[in-house]
């Protein structure tokens, strides 16, 4: 998201910087051709005032090529001005009479053009127009020049006409550096406009990613966390507020379930054990032949005995606020294993050790250990006898995963996916004892503490439950 808003402020900014200085390019360029065309036109203005054209009888009326007597020094004055004029600034210019013959032309082999533009700015003189449109010269234009004549006109006619084409050199380089300063400020102006986009930017989206990280906090299980008050936009900072609210009411609702749940549960089990009880003692009066009957009361008693102790420790467990710590898993996981194993060897099942000697993880020991039993219970009930049990710790970069591999019956794909939630067991598994609470349990209680729990498939068959936990405080 920061990524797009960024792109977006860069490209309307830049797309306003090129609105605005491409045509202010186009309009220097223009301003600085200009004033080269009238510098030219003020110097043909010039040369046309010393042409020697006084009276119809003089030299350079039209039609007429012979000077009059005393124009021929003026004549040469003239073309010497010409030479000179060529000399200063790189320039061709030529006196023409209407009949394109030179007056005065320097360089002193040049001609008039037959073809092309300055052609055209003859003709357009002759008819008595001096030149005003140029083509736009252009940086990357350097085959050009450019061309300005001017019509000389006396008692009303044309007598002749001062061409010039100048090179574009210096006024190309002119225009290439005005670009280049234009340039260098739009330059600037865009590295301004990126430190402000990026300020802005991260002025949005400080709530956003507040409330992210509070949302991802309040989804693993931690629901204690809440958004810290903040800069950046009053809608931002309001729904931010509204946040807070609902993860108040939300928790307020799942503590009063909580709570129900844990209420409800052991306010069941005193009823329960004296109706056992009594169950007990009407056993004792019953006649020979029911014992079948009583023992299978018995049976759902105890189990409904053991559903409600295990209600009772999902609710604690949901309603426990863990402080995890630094633990090393591995001395924790082998007590585990050690507390378990008498059970094991009862049951046929060899518990096997496998992982380093030290791996430290951040976690709650009692939740952890909490959870590391309820998976264990689980694995030793389904693995046959003969066969073990291995758990495994296994040290990641960021987190220490403890791995119990069971070589029971496993789970099919569909009831992989569902294994965990509250009450569900495999309807291949419903002669085993068990609530189908003890795996949420555990995933709650590891939740709780910032881990987490997942199942796979094991080979040649079984189950691989996989508790994980952070190997340093979470600092989201």
């Amino acid at each position: 998201m920061r990524n797009r808003l960024l792109g977006i402020l860069l490209a309307l900014m830049a797309a306003v910087l090129a609105a605005l200085g491409v045509p202010l390019a186009y309009l220097i360029a223009s301003v600085e051709q200009g004033r080269v065309v009238v510098d030219r036109i003020d110097d043909a203005a010039r040369f046309a005032q010393d042409l020697p054209t006084q009276g119809r009888a003089t030299s350079a009326m039209k039609g007429d090529p012979q000077p009059a007597t005393g124009d021929t020094s003026r004549l040469h004055m003239l073309g010497v001005e010409a030479t000179r004029y060529h000399e200063l600034y790189g320039a061709r210019i030529g006196v023409f009479r209407r009949d394109g013959s030179a007056v005065a032309v320097a360089p002193a082999d040049w001609r008039l053009p037959e073809a092309g533009i300055g052609a055209q700015a003859f003709q357009e003189a002759l008819d008595g127009r001096r030149s005003h449109n140029s083509p736009q010269v252009w940086p990357w234009t350097d085959d050009r020049t450019l061309t300005v004549a001017l019509p000389v006109v006396r008692d009303g006619d044309v007598v002749a006409v001062i061409l010039t084409e100048s090179p574009t050199g210096p006024l190309r380089a002119r225009i290439l550096h005005r670009w280049m300063v234009i340039g260098a400020g739009e330059a600037l102006a865009m590295i301004v406009a990126v430190l402000l986009a990026v300020r802005l930017t991260g002025w949005v989206l400080r709530p956003v990613r507040t409330l992210d990280r509070a949302t991802h906090d309040i989804a693993t299980g931690r629901m204690n966390a809440r958004v810290a008050p903040s800069g950046g936009p009053p809608e931002l900072r309001r729904l931010a507020s509204s946040f807070n609210d609902m993860a108040d009411h939300v928790v307020l609702a799942m503590d009063q379930q909580r709570a129900f749940v844990a209420d409800a549960s052991h306010q069941l089990r005193n009823p329960l054990a004296a109706l056992l009880l009594r169950v007990e003692l009407l056993g004792l009066e019953l006649p020979e032949g029911h014992e079948e009957e009583l023992g299978a009361v018995r049976e759902e008693g105890s189990r409904l005995a053991r559903v409600l102790d295990d209600l009772l420790g999902l609710a604690t467990a949901e309603h426990a606020r863990p402080e995890p710590e630094p633990v090393d898993l591995a001395a924790l996981v082998l007590a585990r294993i050690d507390a378990w194993r008498p059970l094991a060897v009862q049951r046929g099942v060899d518990l096997v050790w496998d992982g380093p000697p030290l791996a430290h993880g951040w976690v709650d020991p009692i939740g952890f250990g909490s959870a590391l039993d309820a998976v264990i219970d689980n694995a030793l009930k389904f693995t046959p006898s003969g066969s073990e049990v291995r758990v495994a710790v296994e040290l990641g970069k960021r987190e220490v995963a403890v791995a119990v591999v069971d070589a029971g019956p496993g789970l099919t794909e569909e009831e992989l996916g569902r294994i965990g939630d509250r009450f569900w067991r495999s309807s291949r598994h419903q002669n085993v004892d068990g609530s189908g609470l003890g795996l949420s349990i555990a995933r709650t209680l590891l939740l709780a503490g910032g881990g987490s729990l997942s199942f796979a498939p094991a080979e040649p068959t079984g189950l691989v439950v996989t508790l994980t936990v952070p190997r340093k405080r979470d600092k989201r």
